[in-house]
């Protein structure tokens, strides 16, 4: 995968930061992956859980300095980044893919055996893109506000610690770890890191969290009514059917419902 200049091996030896304009607490470094230790690290991580407003303090100053925020839940039974089974060297990079291409892809690959209620009112063939949304917020104001909301450990996280990441854009960031959480899905994560770039294009998203198997996105701009949330729930069975068929309603049209001016998405894939 392509990459930019890492500045992470900087602060093996100013780790505070501040030959890169930062003020980091205690955290450390990681270069753990599924094959052994990884040339570079992939990614600096706190040492303690993340409060209110710690996105917000280092988000603007990293990016400044090539690093771009992600909060990482290190409090489930998997562990933390260091055991996930990262695999940065079989990813691909985000933008050689086409995010309509892989959507349609990934519909035709789960709507064939879903024909009727559960993907209504579709059909087997891929409706297309649905059309970018009305923004109510400002996108990293807005992820600031989600970030903030999962550090009280009662909606999806146990455990969520600041991760610094050195890639291009928010969407690019599991795919710049190699992340593997939607491997029994697709094990190239740059496809679906394709996608995100279409949502932080059209819906403002920006990538707030990972667990080992779960991904959560901040939405500046959600779908305001029904028909356009059913729209956007199309996107989201294929990129992640799991979301409709074992994590939610059932159905695309209940779980569209749960989209209308929602500023969180989260996937999680089996």
């Amino acid at each position: 995968m392509a990459t930019l200049p890492n500045p992470l091996p900087r602060l093996a030896t100013d780790p505070s930061g501040r030959g890169l304009g930062l003020q980091l607490p205690p955290g450390r470094l990681i270069d753990t992956t599924y094959d052994g230790d990884w040339h570079e690290p992939l990614l600096w991580q706190s040492g303690k859980a993340a409060a209110p407003g710690t996105w917000k303090a280092l988000g603007a100053p990293a990016a400044r300095a090539g690093l771009l925020p992600v909060l990482l839940d290190v409090g489930g039974t998997q562990g933390g980044p260091e055991d996930w089974q990262l695999m940065p060297e079989r990813m691909s990079y985000p933008g050689d893919h086409d995010a309509e291409e892989q959507l349609a892809e990934y519909w035709e690959e789960n709507a064939e055996d879903e024909v009727g209620a559960e993907i209504a009112p579709f059909g087997p063939e891929w409706p297309g893109l649905a059309p970018a949304g009305r923004p109510t917020a400002d996108p990293d104001t807005r992820a600031a506000s989600v970030a903030d909301s999962l550090t009280d450990g009662a909606r999806w996280f146990k455990e969520p610690r600041l991760a610094l990441v050195p890639a291009r854009r928010s969407a690019d960031v599991p795919a710049a770890i190699g992340w593997t959480g939607p491997l029994n899905y697709e094990n190239d994560v740059a496809r679906l890191c394709a996608v995100l770039r279409s949502w932080e294009d059209r819906f403002g998203i920006r990538v707030v969290g990972l667990g080992f198997d779960l991904l959560v996105v901040s939405v500046a701009a959600p779908p305001a009514t029904v028909a356009e949330a059913e729209a956007v729930a199309a996107e989201h069975f294929a990129f992640c059917a799991d979301n409709i068929l074992q994590n939610g309603p059932d159905s695309l049209r209940g779980y569209a419902k749960e989209l209308v001016g929602e500023p969180t998405w989260s996937f999680w894939w089996d």
